[in-house]
């Protein structure tokens, strides 16, 4: 099965962002899923490295970063990280800036599609 999660949220301010990455890490460690995370808008954020939360608090990197690890693809929208001064340099480990073409194949591709 090939699921989407589309996160447009800032990475920390709302749950949405932590909520999808709980479901996408889950997801991933299913056998024959397949999970892409798509960052639009302000979610490009979660993939900025160098995160660095108060201790107890949930962060998102390495959230994202264990999707990663168990088989995620996550793309970055690339206007979206321009538009916050977000280089490529900047991402995490794993994740990659991508495009609206990307974008719309993952959509068109997918069985499910879950936006957050």
């Amino acid at each position: 099965m090939n699921i989407l999660i589309t996160i447009n949220d800032a990475p920390y301010g709302s749950e949405r962002a932590y909520n999808a990455l709980r479901l996408a890490g889950s997801l991933a460690k299913r056998e024959g899923v397949e999970v892409r995370v798509f960052l639009v808008g302000d979610g490009a954020a979660c993939a900025k490295s160098g995160q660095k939360v108060p201790q107890g608090y949930y962060n998102v990197q390495t959230m994202l970063s264990g999707v990663v690890r168990h088989g995620g693809v996550v793309g970055v929208c690339g206007t979206c990280m321009d538009a916050r001064g977000i280089t490529e340099a900047e991402l995490i480990e794993g994740t990659h800036k991508s495009t609206l073409d990307e974008w719309t194949s993952w959509t068109a591709e997918a069985q499910q599609a879950l936006v957050f």
